[in-house]
């Protein structure tokens, strides 16, 4: 008893920490959710449990504007191809041995993380977009699948379009929805997330929110560039010791 409500603690305070990388960032809360949990769970059941708070912020995020029409319109391609690499990928999340999975990920959040401190601010021209919006839409799917991760590469390839700071918090959302819904997809189609964790993913939705609105507060207060450099070195020695764990 004592350690079932250690753990719900334990994970609740996952989720309002990563809610604030949320709040102050306007991304990040998959990242180190999935991060953390790492360290107590398989990734397939940290991603499950992701569903649901995942779900609901992304959704905010992507109807937090005017711009979701044309977005839609813009990036349908990149949306329906990760969709399809996700269920593909999935297969490898829900069958592959928890520590070889857990290196997936630790190696995805350090390319992330080294790509975001190290990487020049990039421009994709539009004549490109009708062949690279898809191809990027895959990869991303795929990774996703087999890590739970959702930011490699549509995080940066999104950035490099040359859209308004709203346009470009709506298009993350608006991506990150997706690949939450595709996830929960894959993973219900290889029995991985079953209905009766839905309780415990709703549950986070709280301190999911919570951080959030706490991020937002903090974020008036401090520089969230700082703040992003600080958690991109986070998630690098945290993907780091979850690629060097299976050998301790």
């Amino acid at each position: 008893m004592h350690e079932s409500l250690f753990l719900l603690s334990l994970i609740s305070l996952i989720f309002l920490v990563a809610g604030m990388v949320k709040g102050i960032t306007g991304m990040g809360l998959p990242t180190v959710a999935m991060s953390l949990l790492g360290m107590l769970m398989s990734p397939a059941s940290a991603a499950a449990l992701l569903v649901i708070p995942s779900f609901v912020t992304n959704v905010w995020q992507c109807f937090s504007g005017p711009a979701i029409g044309s977005l839609l319109r813009r990036l349908w391609p990149l949306m329906v191809t990760i969709v399809v690499g996700t269920l593909w990928g999935s297969s490898l999340l829900a069958n592959t041995a928890p520590q070889l999975s857990g290196m997936a990920l630790g190696i995805a959040l350090l390319i992330y993380a080294g790509y975001a401190l190290l990487a020049p601010a990039l421009t994709i021209p539009p004549r490109l977009e009708p062949w690279l919006s898809p191809l990027i839409g895959l990869v991303t799917g795929i990774v996703t699948g087999i890590t739970g991760v959702f930011v490699m590469p549509a995080v940066p390839y999104l950035q490099a379009l040359n859209l308004d700071k709203d346009e470009l918090v709506q298009a993350l959302g608006l991506s990150f929805t997706v690949s939450t819904l595709a996830l929960a997809g894959g993973l219900f189609m290889h029995d991985v997330f079953r209905l009766n964790q839905l309780g415990m993913s709703t549950l986070v939705i709280l301190p999911s929110l919570l951080g959030m609105w706490l991020g937002q507060k903090i974020r008036m207060h401090i520089s969230p560039r700082r703040f992003k450099q600080c958690l991109l070195l986070f998630l690098a020695v945290l993907g780091l010791q979850l690629i060097i764990r299976p050998f301790i």
